[in-house]
């Protein structure tokens, strides 16, 4: 969300307001982690999972900015990019009884971090 944040700030589609609104969310969403981890006896620095070959959950401190591309993208990374270009995942479903088709559904979702 943080990197979203700045995407809109830096593209100046976000007002003085809208910036003070989604600082409070950040600063509060990060107080409330940090009394999860003192709640679990976690360290902070544990959240970022290592997911061996695909690499880390988080990029490292002052590792990733918004739009720049690194060389080794953590999974963080990969999802702003995908949210900023946007993905459609299209599907059937079909759920039935007794080798009867009852139900068929054809399913589209637009992921995207900009307004449709």
């Amino acid at each position: 969300m943080e990197a979203q944040v700045i995407r809109r700030m830096e593209e100046g589609l976000l007002s003085d307001g809208d910036l003070d609104r989604a600082a409070e969310s950040l600063r509060k969403l990060e107080e409330q982690v940090v009394q999860l981890c003192e709640i679990f006896e976690i360290d902070p620095a544990d959240l970022n999972i290592d997911l061996g070959e695909i690499g880390t959950l988080l990029p490292k401190a002052g590792g990733y900015y918004p739009g720049e591309q690194s060389a080794n993208p953590s999974i963080l990374e990969l999802l702003d990019r995908l949210l900023n270009t946007g993905v459609v995942i299209e599907g059937d479903v079909d759920l039935g009884l007794a080798q009867l088709s009852l139900i068929h559904a054809k399913l589209r979702l637009v992921l995207t971090s900009k307004p449709l």
